[in-house]
């Protein structure tokens, strides 16, 4: 009967030192979980701030600012508009049944 006891003994240790172990890892699991969503919500609020930011960016006030600002353009005119004078070239139809 001792050697049954002391058989016991171990499962019972071994059993415990188990329960421990995935109980410790289960909270472990948790609070990473939690870590996860966390970060989630963060980037979901990051993405819908940069995208009223895209948006308020590609305003058409805005484009016209800078194409006036930064890049000195002006709105067309017929005093501003040069008209250019090249050859006319016309369109030559594809050869018949030949594919590229």
């Amino acid at each position: 009967m001792s050697r049954l006891s002391v058989l016991l003994l171990l499962v019972l240790v071994a059993s415990a030192v188990y329960l421990v172990r995935t109980s410790y890892e289960s909270r472990r699991l948790f609070v990473q979980l939690e870590r996860e969503r966390a970060r989630t919500t963060e980037l979901q609020v990051e993405e819908e701030r940069l995208q009223i930011e895209r948006r308020s960016q590609a305003t058409h006030w805005r484009v016209e600012r800078t194409a006036r600002e930064k890049l000195s353009m002006r709105t067309a005119n017929a005093s501003v508009t040069q008209y250019v004078k090249g050859p006319v070239v016309e369109a030559v139809p594809p050869a018949s049944g030949v594919q590229p």
